[in-house]
């Protein structure tokens, strides 16, 4: 009998697909104006989101959630690059349904 504990995450790094590469999305806020507003919205207009300047982004593959984190620029990158330092991660295994 086998005691040692099963690890999904690296067992689902074992599979053939790992080195397929995927798109995150980096998520700073959402907003919904109306259409009548952003008819009227030229070049310099701000447009309000709902989050605030320190809030957590969020990162998506497709509609899930997988982490959050926090905006930075990239040490040693081009100046101004952004990144994303991780704060949380979501469980990546399967949902269940």
């Amino acid at each position: 009998m086998n005691d040692q504990p099963k690890h999904p995450l690296k067992d689902s790094l074992e599979h053939p697909l790992r080195n397929v590469p995927i798109e995150i999305a980096v998520t700073v806020g959402r907003t919904r104006p109306l259409v009548r507003d952003l008819l009227t919205m030229g070049e310099n207009a701000v447009l309000p989101l709902d989050r605030r300047i320190d809030d957590p982004v969020e990162l998506w593959v497709g509609d899930r959630l997988i982490a959050r984190g926090e905006l930075q620029e990239m040490e040693g990158g081009e100046p101004g690059q952004l990144a994303v330092r991780l704060t949380e991660v979501t469980s990546l295994a399967p949902d269940p349904s």
